[in-house]
């Protein structure tokens, strides 16, 4: 494209833009939110699962006090998911983000070594990645390094290099399935090295927020490898600790947490959470074990999230496909993944913040620009999540149109102002 005819193209994108600024929108992608239609899959757990036994397989009133580690049939449910034992699954309240956030609290404060009483305390952070997991690292205090992400997991060569290199660095976050935002799946050589390498501090954790393990909207089922198994044989087993829940599963307000990792680990675990309550809610606990059942129950349950995520996502693909070829193939790429909540878009150099300010000023909100990174901080400021679980199709292809138009506008404006 010439001068000439990129200035009337964006004579075109600006008057359509000034139309969309005079009607403006009231729609969002921003967060990875189930839709009504989702959560009508699960409104038995509100109305129609009975309780008929109050006694837990363990022997546990569930309307009373005990039972820190969870009632016996909910550590088994979700010790199926993540490969552990009994003695190895700790099962919470309805938020992973709060037992994550516990964890490292445990860590940085009330261990037997806590990491604040140390100058400086970092952890590595795969990048795009999950903005919460940085905003609790932050909260803590505990700086932040960004590793490159590969398509398959973690840079492992950064990693090892780092990790090896500096006592300072306690740890690594981990999205092993369907990473938030960029929907890779980690491979089986990056989770042996993660369980295998050396670390300059010798206690050093991977936090495996494995939230989307179950959330496939293809037939092609993508499945981590086993952190937990591969740390066992590497000789590191307290190093993993595993993160699933509920909460995208049946209903995020009334969800399940669990936590696996060694029983070791769980033991030191749980003696600083029983500092802070006798047991989360056992009720909750068994009433999701009802409906759930089973690991076989909770695959059929998804496969109906399936057929009402799928089409969103094979949605943005088409039409970014459509819009974005010829000469304004290189103006973005977008992921296209096999499961989990969302769509990770990478923009020309300098564009993200520009594209979201531009759909936030007609009313379309998006996460912030760069989000996905440390502190928001993306020196190339290129990064931009999409989350279309929580719109219709109708909508999501308003928003998707509008976004191709702010995507070029923003691309050949920043053309023009580089010349």
């Amino acid at each position: 494209m010439n001068r000439e005819e990129r200035e009337e193209r964006l004579s075109q994108l600006r008057a359509q833009y000034d139309l969309y600024k005079s009607r403006p929108f009231e729609l969002s992608v921003a967060r990875g939110i189930p839709s009504k239609q989702q959560l009508a899959l699960s409104e038995a757990l509100i109305n129609d699962v009975d309780i008929e036994e109050v006694i837990s397989e363990d022997e546990i009133d569930i309307r009373n006090y005990g039972g820190l580690y969870g009632i016996k049939e909910a550590r088994e449910l979700f010790g199926s998911l993540m490969n552990t034992s009994l003695e190895e699954t700790f099962v919470g309240g309805n938020s992973s983000l709060q037992l994550m956030y516990a964890v490292l609290n445990h860590f940085m404060y009330t261990s037997d070594n806590p990491w604040s009483k140390e100058e400086t305390v970092k952890f590595l952070c795969p990048s795009p990645g999950y903005d919460r997991h940085w905003f609790m690292l932050e909260h803590l205090g505990i700086e932040m390094i960004p590793v490159p992400l590969t398509g398959q997991g973690p840079d492992m060569d950064t990693v090892e290099e780092l990790a090896s290199s500096d006592p300072a660095i306690k740890g690594i976050f981990v999205v092993p399935t369907y990473n938030n935002p960029t929907g890779e799946t980690i491979s089986d050589e990056a989770v042996d090295r993660l369980a295998q390498m050396n670390t300059a501090f010798e206690d050093f954790i991977i936090l495996w927020d494995n939230a989307y393990v179950v959330h496939h909207f293809k037939e092609e089922k993508e499945v981590a490898k086993d952190i937990l198994e591969a740390s066992k044989q590497a000789g590191f087993p307290n190093r993993p600790i595993h993160f699933v829940s509920t909460s995208k599963m049946t209903l995020p307000g009334a969800g399940v947490a669990a936590i696996g990792t060694s029983a070791e680990r769980l033991k030191e675990l749980a003696k600083t959470f029983s500092k802070q309550l006798i047991s989360f809610d056992k009720i909750n606990q068994k009433r999701q074990v009802t409906f759930l059942k089973d690991k076989e129950t909770i695959e059929k349950h998804m496969e109906k999230h399936a057929e009402i995520l799928a089409p969103k996502f094979e949605w943005i693909d088409a039409i970014f496909s459509a819009f974005f070829d010829g000469d304004r193939k290189e103006f973005v790429e977008w992921t296209k993944p096999n499961g989990g909540y969302f769509v990770h878009l990478t923009t020309q150099d300098g564009c993200a913040t520009s594209i979201v300010s531009k759909m936030r000023e007609i009313g379309i909100q998006l996460t912030e620009a760069n989000a996905a990174y440390p502190y928001g901080n993306n020196p190339r400021d290129n990064s931009i999540r999409l989350a279309p679980s929580n719109v219709s199709l109708d909508n999501l292809e308003i928003i998707l149109e509008v976004l191709c138009v702010c995507i070029e506008l923003v691309t050949l404006e920043k053309q023009e102002d580089s010349e």
